[in-house]
């Protein structure tokens, strides 16, 4: 594998007037999505709901997503995701404001909170595989974009939990979720002034013709639906359970601003990783990004010996490198070997297909841990992911996959007059 040094990105290139306003909405709304899982946490724990209601809340959230991210996917290429996303924003920022007045006024049934995460992750659904298509529609160059905005994820990753951690230990749980709602607003906003170019696309075709040709993709790409069973294994067994275990074990033993901490040092190794892997450009960049997740299981293993703050903060960080550099590396090749007009579907499939393994592991981790103690089923979690990232390297279609190289003329869209981007094939009126 041959590892080469990026230049650095010009400003004029990157930072056009489209770029800073989707940056803005990206991490505007990772803020807003790094908080529900600390507020949540804290408010079924303390209407006395327990580790199974977190992990009922959460898995009804995901569960929705993931059964609806292929409909998203779709509607996003058949018409075009800008105003998807935008009234996912505001679907979400409703359902906060809702859920923060309920809290304020009295003790919401857990029907009701159930009910509201299963609308907000169907709005969700809505919004993410846009999140995908507009890179190349809004950067230049995608590694440095998505670089920039694993960095500002990771930012908004630290800043979202530390925000919503100390909320919750000078206020109420009901506080965060306003806030929370706040951040959807403004990420609507800028989705809003985005100077976008009219998209033209054959319409003639049925919706289940487009699911048909992006599941046809998505199959056909054998380094895809190997990743994706590999992230089957961990959604069940790390990803779904890790945030109610972890919150369990982490605020029994230090409180409950500690959890708020703990997600934030994860955020603080994303902006690591995202900035190494903005100056590191592999051959192989599944490959390399498989070695990088090699440090993610420091998470899991953290929140099971619960050490010292500091020592769990650093676990935490560590972890957070390594998968923010693997998500660099995956979500480029994802957008650079996928034709553009077929992009948002193969998203859909795939992100339907990373996350639909989350729901059960989140409603299977109070069961689980009544049974094996919180403490052993993290330590096994830690040791799942070791094989998982053992998986990614050891694949020869994921191992041996290389970078792919797109030539200005190859690209969908190109630099028009005032920061503007516009495919090369569309209208001009």
């Amino acid at each position: 594998m041959v590892l080469t040094t990026a230049a650095a990105p010009s400003p004029s290139r990157l930072w056009t007037w489209n770029f800073t306003l989707y940056f803005t909405a990206r991490t505007m709304s990772v803020v807003g999505d790094t908080m529900i899982p600390v507020a949540m946490a804290v408010a079924m724990l303390s209407l006395g709901y327990g580790v199974s209601g977190v992990g009922f809340a959460l898995g009804a959230w995901m569960g929705a997503f993931a059964l609806f991210v292929v409909f998203g996917g779709v509607f996003a290429d058949r018409f075009h995701p800008r105003p998807q996303m935008i009234g996912a924003d505001t679907v979400r920022c409703l359902l906060q404001t809702g859920l923060a007045a309920f809290l304020w006024l009295g003790h919401p049934p857990l029907w009701f909170i159930i009910g509201g995460a299963v609308l907000g992750g169907i709005a969700t659904a809505m919004f993410q595989p846009g999140v995908n298509s507009l890179v190349p529609q809004v950067a230049a160059d995608p590694q440095q974009a998505n670089g920039v905005l694993r960095v500002s994820e990771g930012v908004a990753t630290m800043a979202g939990p530390a925000l919503a951690g100390t909320l919750v230990a000078v206020t109420s749980a009901a506080t965060v979720f306003a806030v929370d709602a706040a951040t959807f607003a403004v990420s609507a906003i800028c989705l809003l002034a985005l100077r976008l170019p009219r998209f033209d696309v054959d319409r003639s075709a049925s919706t289940l013709a487009n699911l048909r040709t992006g599941w046809a993709e998505f199959r056909s790409r054998s380094w895809m639906w190997g990743v994706i069973l590999i992230w089957w294994v961990l959604g069940v067994c790390v990803w779904g359970p890790v945030t109610p275990l972890g919150a369990v074990s982490v605020m029994e033993a230090h409180g409950k601003a500690a959890f708020g901490y703990a997600e934030s040092a994860f955020g603080a190794g994303c902006v690591l990783g995202g900035l190494i892997a903005m100056r590191i450009r592999p051959s192989r960049p599944l490959f390399a990004g498989g070695l990088a997740m090699f440090l993610f299981p420091l998470m899991p293993l953290a929140a099971s010996l619960v050490p010292g703050l500091p020592v769990l903060l650093l676990g935490y960080g560590l972890s957070g490198t390594g998968w923010a550099f693997w998500s660099v590396q995956w979500a480029t090749t994802v957008q650079t070997q996928i034709p553009a007009d077929r992009l948002g579907r193969v998203t859909a499939y795939e992100i339907a297909g990373s996350v639909l393994a989350l729901p059960f592991g989140q409603a299977l981790a109070g069961p689980a841990s009544a049974v094996l103690g919180v403490h052993r089923l993290l330590l096994f979690g830690a040791v799942v992911s070791c094989c998982c990232a053992t998986a990614l390297i050891a694949a020869p279609p994921i191992r041996r996959l290389g970078r792919a190289r797109v030539l200005p003329e190859q690209a969908p869209w190109k630099e028009e007059d005032e920061g503007r981007r516009r495919p090369a094939c569309a209208s001009r009126s």
